[in-house]
């Protein structure tokens, strides 16, 4: 007789912070998956700005919530998982979304890829109102290519095992911007990760006050500070990449849109 794999939990964190204008999207994007074990955990830092009516709003779907203030979104990311029991772990911030079937995707190549740690896909730019305007440059990487600056990951599409949480997490609270990088680091010293082409799973919001578009230089800063804590050179490709990037970084909105 052919035996069922059980299906894995699926544990997702929403860390948020008076993102009410985007949070209904988000939380509905999770809610809307057609993935049966999804365990949904918001992490919201004591918002005024109406977010709690909003998660209160979709209370039923949600498995665990609390508002309350905390050191920022590293921190809200790291106790969302202390509270999670999932098999594999992602995190979605409160101003993207998923797009349709991304979880189950994701746990289908997972649980077809036994070896693998981690899978990602592509991910679209989107605006404050919800349209796309570009794409992410997403790309297969693996542990040298990160060394090297090669982060061609978009974090909202990225789905990874809980095993390799419990043995290299969690995140660093030091890093603002970069404690995504520094995961994939540390995942993939110790195992395969994969990108699937063709695979839209996320929608990444660039919006005049999100991390991405106020601190980009910040974050190629932390990107270094891994470099160089793991031995790197000043002589590295990521570190050229580091000073290009200041050079070019007033035409960061302009790439997007003609990506």
């Amino acid at each position: 007789m052919t035996s069922i794999r059980p299906l894995p939990l699926v544990s997702i964190i929403t860390p948020s912070f008076n993102q009410a204008q985007y949070l209904e999207e988000t939380i509905k994007s999770v809610l809307e998956q057609d993935y049966p074990r999804i365990e949904y955990i918001i992490m919201d830092g004591g918002s005024t700005d109406g977010s709690v009516d909003i998660i209160k709003k979709h209370e039923a779907g949600i498995n665990a919530w609390v508002s309350e203030q905390d050191q920022g979104q590293t921190d809200a990311i790291n106790k969302g998982f202390n509270r999670a029991s999932g098999d594999i772990l992602a995190w979605l911030n409160s101003d993207d979304t998923y797009r349709p079937k991304a979880v189950g995707e994701a746990v289908k190549f997972l649980m077809d890829n036994p070896d693998v740690a981690m899978v990602y896909a592509d991910c679209d730019f989107i605006d404050e109102q919800g349209r796309v305007i570009g794409k992410f440059a997403s790309r297969q990487t693996d542990y040298q290519k990160l060394r090297r600056g090669y982060a061609h990951i978009p974090q909202q599409t990225m789905f990874f095992r809980a095993k390799y949480w419990k043995e290299v997490g969690p995140l660093d609270p030091s890093f603002y911007f970069a404690m995504d990088y520094d995961l994939w680091v540390r995942i993939a010293k110790r195992a395969p990760i994969k990108y699937l082409p063709g695979k839209t799973w996320a929608n990444f919001r660039i919006h005049t006050s999100s991390k991405t578009n106020v601190n980009d230089e910040r974050g190629w800063k932390e990107m270094l500070r891994v470099h160089y804590r793991d031995g790197g050179s000043f002589f590295a490709p990521i570190v050229a990449k580091y000073y290009l990037r200041k050079l070019i970084g007033p035409l960061w909105k302009w790439r997007i849109k003609k990506t």
